[in-house]
């Protein structure tokens, strides 16, 4: 199903994908959400309420919503983020805007690039396997380098606890 041949204009096309990405994501965070009211009614009550729950979940409502937005740009990360942040029902002021932004960027991404790119890497892949894994795992060291980085500065930038002498 390639956007680039409906034969739409393509303003048309984007609104259609965004309408089409935040439905499904939505779908999954409502799944989540009854997922989770229905183990309420089980014996597995107990983890919801138990304390490293309760703290993880409280988090992940803080922190989460940056996740929500960014896993649009991931392949197969998307539902299992839309689904835990329903599962651990993230308040929907920080779920909503969150889940408009990452579609915006899905819509806009694959209405233009994300097919022909996708096309690409299987162009590639199908010339020379090694080089389009070689790139890929260039590409993951490359992100997971970057991740590092940002995660020491973080922590070097935040005030350190030193005890009084």
């Amino acid at each position: 199903m390639d956007p680039t041949k409906w034969g739409a204009p393509y303003p048309l096309v984007l609104a259609a994908l965004f309408v089409i990405v935040m439905a499904r994501a939505n779908g999954t965070y409502w799944l989540g959400r009854a997922a989770a009211a229905g183990t309420e009614r089980t014996r597995m009550r107990r983890l919801l309420h138990a304390p490293g729950y309760l703290r993880a979940v409280g988090w992940i409502d803080r922190w989460g919503a940056p996740a929500v937005s960014v896993s649009f740009l991931t392949v197969g990360f998307q539902t299992l983020i839309n689904l835990a942040a329903g599962v651990t029902r993230m308040s929907l002021r920080h779920y909503l805007p969150a889940v408009v932004v990452g579609s915006v960027m899905w819509a806009l991404v694959y209405a233009t690039i994300g097919f022909v790119g996708f096309t690409a890497v299987a162009a590639l892949y199908a010339r020379s396997p090694l080089l389009a894994i070689s790139l890929a795992v260039v590409a993951a060291l490359l992100l997971a380098w970057w991740i590092i980085a940002q995660v020491r500065a973080a922590h070097a930038a935040a005030p350190q606890d030193v005890p009084a002498a």
